[in-house]
């Protein structure tokens, strides 16, 4: 049976700070002019979805980078490369390879504005230092 698998939802929202932390990328979620909406979403999005057992942070975030790149989700998609990179959950050379790979699913359009903006992050988060390029 999973670590977690008979945590109530109580349980699983004591969690949800190092979830919304790891998920997202950053320390605090932030707040958002949108209100309850944001905050009910937020908060069933961290303490039900990503918290679940079954799949790791890092699965989840590959199917949401190629669900992001297929639907051509390109602000989403920055937010989740960022947050891959700062996670340390992809490493730029993993990063660049998920480019190579979707681009030849999702189209080189989509894949030559994904490799712009995986190289963007990279450089701007200063965690190329030359690798697997």
């Amino acid at each position: 049976m999973d670590q977690h698998s008979d945590d109530t939802a109580p349980e699983r929202r004591a969690r949800d700070p190092e979830t919304t932390r790891r998920a997202s990328g950053r320390d605090r979620a932030g707040e958002s002019p949108g209100g309850d909406f944001f905050s009910m979403t937020v908060e069933h999005l961290f303490t039900e979805v990503w918290s679940r057992d079954g799949l790791s942070g890092r699965d989840r975030r590959l199917l949401l980078l190629g669900l992001l790149v297929g639907q051509g989700m390109d602000d989403a998609l920055e937010v989740q490369i960022d947050a891959a990179l700062r996670t340390s959950e992809l490493t730029p050379g993993e990063l660049r390879e998920i480019v190579l790979f979707l681009t030849h699913y999702a189209g080189w359009p989509r894949g030559a504005r994904l490799n712009g903006q995986v190289e963007d992050l990279i450089t701007r988060s200063g965690r190329d230092r030359g690798a697997g390029r």
